[in-house]
């Protein structure tokens, strides 16, 4: 499966931004989802996982109550909803895909990757 990370841009602190992630390729309902996060000079960390299904959701605790994933399996698309946004958010943000998924935190366990896409917070 190939991913394609979209709608990060600049914003000011407390707005908004969705990212999104579509993916090409077959049996995308197929795959756990997650986003991660990397700013400058820091690894790179769990933001969200989504189950194959969406039934199943997870967060980072410095986003939860702020981030909502999503995902449509018909568009083959997962989605970031970035509310109440603070500039330690800045990074570049990347969406991944698992066919088999025991620790969802782990970047090791996605075997795919999208290309990422910056957002910046400004205070």
């Amino acid at each position: 499966v190939q991913l394609q990370a979209s709608g990060g841009g600049l914003v000011q602190a407390g707005g908004s931004l969705r990212l999104s992630c579509a993916a090409s390729g077959r049996a995308f309902s197929s795959y756990a989802m997650g986003w991660f996060r990397q700013a400058p000079g820091k690894e790179r960390e769990f933001v969200a996982h989504i189950s194959w299904s969406g039934s199943l959701s997870y967060y980072a605790d410095s986003v939860k109550d702020r981030f909502t994933i999503s995902r449509d399996n018909a568009k083959k698309t997962v989605y970031l909803q970035m509310d109440s946004l603070e500039p330690e958010d800045t990074a570049v943000y990347y969406c991944a895909a698992a066919m088999s998924i025991n620790y969802p935190t782990s970047p090791l366990e996605y075997a795919y990757w999208g290309q990422g896409t910056q957002v910046t917070v400004s205070s």
